[in-house]
Order: C-alpha cells, then sequence, then structure tokens
C-alpha cells in the first residue's frame, strides 16, 4: 500500500482488515445478535441508545460499537480511558457539537476501557448523554456494577458479551484463511490447538495467526502441531501450556480446593503459575473461593487469602508465589460452608421480583424535631438494654413481610457454633411472642 505521494505504507494488522463491516458479519454473540435478541433489535430500533458492553477482551466491543455508527449514520468518536482524560472528553463534546452544528450529524462517544476512567471523569459525560449530544457507549473487561458509577450505569443499558466458542472461533479461522491467509493450511490437530490457544478471544487468534503466518513465510506448507510448538513457544507457555484450556485449569483448581484436596488444589495453582497466568489473578479467585467455598465455617479464611495477596504485591515472584501456595493449601484443608453465598443468592433472586417496601417507622433515623414526631424511631427497642443484649421478638423486616430464613448455617466448623446461638435467639423469640 501507498500513500498519495507513493510513500509505502504498513499493512494493516489483521485484526483490523478482518473487522466486520456489517452485523451480518460479526461471529459469534448469538444471545444478543440474533433474531429477536437485546442488540439486534438495538441495531433495528432506528434509534441509539446510551450502553455498557462489558465482556472478556477480543470479542466484538469495539466492532459491535462501530457499526452501531454506520447504522445511524452517525459521527464516530473513540476514546481509550487508559489514555485520555478531561481534556480529551472535552475535545470530544466539542466535536460532537460542531457534528451537530454542520452537518446535523449525531455522534456515538465509544470510550474503550471506560472502567479505567475515575468517578469524576466519568461524571464529566452525564450532563451531554442527558442532553442527548451523543450516545455513550463504554467498553468494560471489568464488572460495571462495581467499576462504573450508578449516575452513569442508570442512563446506559449493560449487555454482556461471552467468549467465543470453539465453532464460533473456526469460522473465524476459516474467514482467514479464506481470505488475507489464503495459501496457509492447518492439519487438524494443528487446527484445534490453535483454537483452545485463542482461549475465546478473536483478536489473540487472528494475531497468533500473523505469528504463524511470518514463520511460514513464501513456503505455503501445511501447519502441523510441531510447526506450531516451535513458532508459537512461547505463547504455548503463556497461554495453555499443555494444550488444556486455561478455564478448565481454573475450575480444576476452585473443585480441588472445594473439594478438600490440598495436593490436587497445590498441583493445579503450580500449574497455571507455571503456564504464565498473572499470580494476582489466581489470587482473586482463591478470595473468591475463601467466600463462595469456605465462608463463616472458618472465617480466617478471608483474611489468610486476602494477606497472601499483599504479600505477593510486595514481594513478587517467586517469594511472594509462596504466599499463595499457603493460602491455597488453607482453603482446601479448612471447613466448607457455601451458607452465606447460597443465603447472599436467596436474597438477591427475591429483592429482583418483590416491590419495593418501606423501611418501618421504629427502623428509621430521627435526626430532626419533625421526624421524631412523625413518630420515627419510636418504638425501637435498643438491644444493649435488652436481656443478652437481643430484644427478643423485635421485627426487622418491613411491615407485612415475611421472616425470612436464607442463611442456613451448616453444621461444619465456626457455623456450627453460630446455628447453636441462632437456635437460641429463635427460642427466645418464640417465648416472647405475644399471645
Amino acid at each position: 500500500m501507498a500513500d498519495l505521494f507513493g510513500t509505502p505504507q504498513p499493512a494493516a494488522p489483521l485484526a483490523e482488515a478482518m473487522r466486520p463491516q456489517s452485523l451480518a458479519e460479526v461471529v459469534g454473540q448469538p444471545h444478543l445478535l440474533g433474531p429477536g435478541k437485546p442488540l439486534r433489535l438495538a441495531f433495528e430500533s432506528g434509534k441509539p441508545h446510551s450502553m455498557i458492553l462489558w465482556g472478556p477482551p477480543g470479542v466484538g466491543k469495539t466492532t459491535l460499537a462501530r457499526l452501531m455508527a454506520n447504522a445511524f449514520n452517525a459521527e464516530f468518536i473513540a476514546l481509550s480511558a487508559a489514555f485520555s482524560g478531561v481534556k480529551d472528553i472535552r475535545e470530544a463534546v466539542q466535536r460532537a457539537e460542531a457534528a451537530l452544528a454542520q452537518s446535523g450529524r449525531h455522534t456515538i462517544l465509544f470510550v474503550d476501557e471506560v472502567h479505567r476512567f475515575n468517578k469524576g471523569q466519568q461524571d464529566a459525560f452525564l450532563p451531554f448523554v442527558e442532553r442527548g449530544l451523543f450516545t455513550f457507549i463504554g467498553a468494560t473487561t471489568e464488572n460495571p456494577s462495581f467499576e462504573v458509577n450508578s449516575a452513569l450505569l442508570s442512563r446506559a443499558a449493560v449487555y454482556v458479551l461471552k467468549s467465543l466458542n470453539e465453532d464460533e472461533l473456526g469460522q473465524l479461522l476459516e474467514r482467514a484463511l479464506g481470505g488475507p491467509l489464503a495459501g496457509l493450511q492447518f492439519d487438524t490437530s494443528a487446527r484445534e490447538r490453535l483454537i483452545g490457544l485463542a482461549d475465546g478471544d478473536a483478536r489473540r487468534l487472528l494475531n497468533l495467526l500473523e505469528i504463524i503466518q511470518t514463520a511460514a513465510g513464501e513456503t505455503g506448507q501445511s501447519i502441523d502441531g510441531a510447526f506450531l510448538d516451535n513458532a508459537l513457544s512461547r505463547n504455548l507457555r503463556r497461554f495453555d501450556k499443555g494444550g488444556d484450556a486455561f478455564y478448565d485449569q481454573i475450575s480444576a483448581l476452585h473443585k480441588s480446593v472445594r473439594g478438600s484436596n490440598p495436593d490436587a488444589a497445590l498441583y493445579w495453582m503450580v500449574r497455571m503459575l507455571d503456564g504464565g497466568a498473572d499470580a494476582l489473578y489466581v489470587g482473586r479467585r482463591l478470595v473468591r473461593m475463601a467466600m463462595e467455598d469456605v465462608g463463616l465455617a472458618d472465617p480466617r479464611a478471608l483474611r489468610l487469602t486476602l494477606d497472601a495477596c499483599e504479600t505477593y504485591e510486595r514481594l513478587g515472584s517467586p517469594e511472594g508465589e509462596l504466599a499463595l501456595a499457603e493460602a491455597v493449601i488453607y482453603l482446601a484443608c479448612a471447613a466448607k460452608s457455601n451458607a452465606v453465598y447460597v443465603a447472599y443468592n436467596e436474597a438477591r433472586a427475591f429483592i429482583g421480583q418483590d416491590k419495593s417496601r418501606l423501611v418501618p417507622e421504629h427502623l428509621r433515623n430521627a435526626p430532626t424535631k419533625l421526624m421524631k414526631e412523625l413518630g420515627y424511631g419510636r418504638e425501637y427497642r435498643y438491644a444493649h438494654d435488652e436481656p443478652d443484649a437481643y430484644a427478643a421478638d423485635e421485627h426487622y423486616f418491613p411491615d407485612g413481610m415475611p421472616e425470612m430464613n436464607w442463611y442456613r448455617p451448616t453444621p461444619r466448623g465456626l457455623e456450627s457454633r453460630i446455628a447453636e446461638k441462632l437456635a437460641y435467639l429463635r427460642e427466645l423469640d418464640r417465648k416472647a411472642k405475644k399471645p
């Protein structure tokens, strides 16, 4: 390729060259893009709306934002939160105002890695989203419930994108081999291995294909497993040493901890670290296990696991990995309970389908005279003034709502003691009930 002056220009990366130009070319996300599905309907609606695209890398977040701009003949402005600040936001607003004034074109503002913007930077978008100056599309790999501020989140629909499955990656591979990489040939084992290495990430698949193309040169040889090992030796070790799917190893680690097998848990953790997994990512998964599978049967597990992560942050590799090993062995040996996990999910499901209930007057705060006159807090019983510091038969749920029993402690570890205490308190409630 050359510019107008004949100067050679670098070829676009394969991932860019193969970026879909229409919705029909997008591979994956049938739960969002299939007939009658939410994002398909958004494209067909005739009017764009603000949204957050949440999903792992390489699943089409940027592509979908670009296609939406094309579908609505809108100006497209892209920012990366990793490299942008308030000045860039201000310039984007000015460009959107200019596009509207000069041509009447609406603007779609796409912010990649929006979770990297702080609260103040995210707040800077709000007045312009509310005015309708532009449609905001944010992309994130992190849970927007925690990383996107609530004001912005309330003004945007959240769409969850999924990693591409093997069939979808296979479609993408066939498309590349039938187009830009025509001439490359893969045997069955090499094809399966390459798709496994991509780990659901379309961009990674295309980047690996570029490495293979460079290694193959002009020979046009058939790519087999041995050639793949040689060309991608560093990538094989980093992403999938031994050919196992990365997330399968995480699953094996989690299930070994849950199954109280410290040796198997240690094996899978070391396999992941040896394969190049981010040690702090492993640490975060261990924190999740401490909450989900150990819980209040052994509350020390969470603190010990958090300490292990902090120790790794301070010492780095390889010394810090010993702290992670200590945590994984402790978790595997600890008493197990998922009672908190179950209780939280049941409560969340109930709230999701229940009506909005008022706080009972006796539980309301009464910092002003008017609120006291209205009876706020009047009949509240201060637990510390009651026998056993427990106000027997006091009601803490909203009026008209039955008492719920979501948390059911197990007979294991500390939870056996918690169960005894809760049973004792329920007995006090029973005795104190008014006839």
